[in-house]
């Protein structure tokens, strides 16, 4: 394919050298996005150091040591720089590190990281999408901030950062670097350097690809993990006011490049890598999330004989499929309804010959019963007809005596008794 492109000579300016220019004029009217997830244990300076990076107050609120579980805080700045816009939102793991199980404590994070590449992936897959003007919250750069023990990295740092590492941009910074020397420092990055690489946690190495930074970028490399140190604070040193931390010792100046790495960490994170940062973040991360997410929703680009397959051929076979899915479930749930229907209709039968047998057997009752109370009544009738003929006989005998002791009555009337003297 490629051998048939032809390479032409212009004989005059066509005028598509100011493309770069337009892309230009484009995104500074557009204006740009940068997400940044911030995790430390509560504490270490992670709202300070964002203060003097963005040399602004972001008025973050202090956060409780208290909290039962990790809470993701998100707070998003509109900043402009000469004529360039910047949408700036910054994410603090509040409570991180404070409980005394931190087992869970990367589990929210991995959630809300995943969460902003599947509202990124649905909005794509939109059949009326809103990609220009659609808010991206994807996280651009994590900056993990380590304690500084001068002992190496805790379990939690390991655990949190090998979880992250294929989905976000991990920037390792040694936070409050004035509090050891510069011994210990030294010893401390390489202790860190040491166990990143013995745990294979991968970080983000700034890019040597580009002529114009390679030799900066591939030199800064070797000063990861930054050692930083921010201040609102602003004390006059010499003849001008700068961002330093005032001790009874002395002061330590936050952009004194021999005192800590805070210069360092703004020229690679703002000034020379911002864009490659979110390249990193669409073009690695976000595609290795999509690519997981429709291989689990059933796409690929080969079909089984590793042949290629278009988008359009995979709908159609996942559609089939899923017709062919709703088939067999639907020839199951006529077959599950169909038994039940048996099953039930045995139960029923079980239930009318039941009821068949204790009819019978009522029924039978019944007739004794009927039986019983039919001698019964026989019983009582023959009772009632000897008593009414023995009534009968009774009334007839008293008949009977009445009229004899009238006879004598009557003929005790007509008789004289005479009378005999002695």
């Amino acid at each position: 394919m490629h051998d048939k492109i032809r390479n032409l000579s212009l004989s005059g300016n066509v005028g598509f050298d100011s493309l770069p220019d337009q892309l230009v004029i484009k995104a500074v009217h557009k204006g740009f996005t940068f997400n940044i997830l911030c995790i430390g244990e509560t504490g270490l300076g992670k709202s300070t150091l964002l203060d003097s990076l963005f040399n602004t107050n972001f008025d973050a609120q202090p956060s409780p040591h208290n909290l039962s579980s990790v809470k993701l805080k998100s707070n998003t700045f509109e900043l402009q720089e000469c004529n360039v816009q910047m949408k700036l939102t910054i994410i603090d793991t509040v409570g991180y590190g404070d409980q005394i199980n931190k087992e869970e404590s990367f589990k929210p994070i991995v959630e809300y990281v995943d969460s902003q590449f599947e509202a990124y992936l649905q909005e794509e897959l939109k059949i009326k999408r809103c990609i220009p003007s659609y808010h991206d919250t994807r996280i651009h750069v994590c900056l993990y901030f380590i304690c500084p023990t001068g002992h190496g990295l805790k379990s939690i740092d390991l655990l949190c950062m090998k979880k992250l590492d294929s989905k976000i941009n991990i920037i390792p910074l040694i936070s409050k670097a004035d509090t050891i020397s510069k011994v210990e420092l030294q010893k401390f990055k390489e202790r860190i350097n040491q166990e990143l690489a013995n745990n294979h946690v991968k970080i983000y190495q700034f890019p040597g690809d580009d002529d114009a930074v390679s030799e900066l970028n591939v030199s800064m490399n070797s000063h990861l993990p930054f050692a930083v140190i921010g201040s609102n604070e602003l004390i006059r040193v010499g003849n001008k006011m700068v961002r330093a931390r005032q001790y009874p010792w002395g002061t330590v100046q936050v952009e004194n490049e021999t005192h800590c790495d805070f210069v360092k960490l703004r020229e690679m994170l703002i000034r020379t890598n911002m864009e490659d940062l979110r390249e990193q973040t669409h073009s690695k991360h976000y595609e290795l999330y999509r690519k997981t997410r429709l291989e689990q929703m059933g796409f690929s680009d080969v079909d089984s004989d590793n042949k290629p397959l278009s988008f359009q051929q995979t709908c159609e076979k996942k559609m089939a499929l899923h017709h062919q899915e709703l088939q067999e479930k639907e020839e199951d749930m006529k077959q599950q309804f169909i038994l039940r229907v048996k099953e039930k209709e045995a139960q029923l039968k079980e239930a009318e010959k039941e009821l068949q047998s204790k009819f019978e057997q009522m029924k039978e009752e019944n007739t004794r019963e009927k039986k019983k109370f039919e001698d019964y009544q026989k019983m009582l009738e023959d009772d009632i007809t000897e008593f009414n003929r023995l009534k009968l006989n009774y009334s007839t005998q008293q008949l009977s005596g009445s009229h004899h002791t009238l006879s004598l009555g009557t003929l005790g009337k007509g008789v004289r008794v005479r009378r005999i003297g002695l």
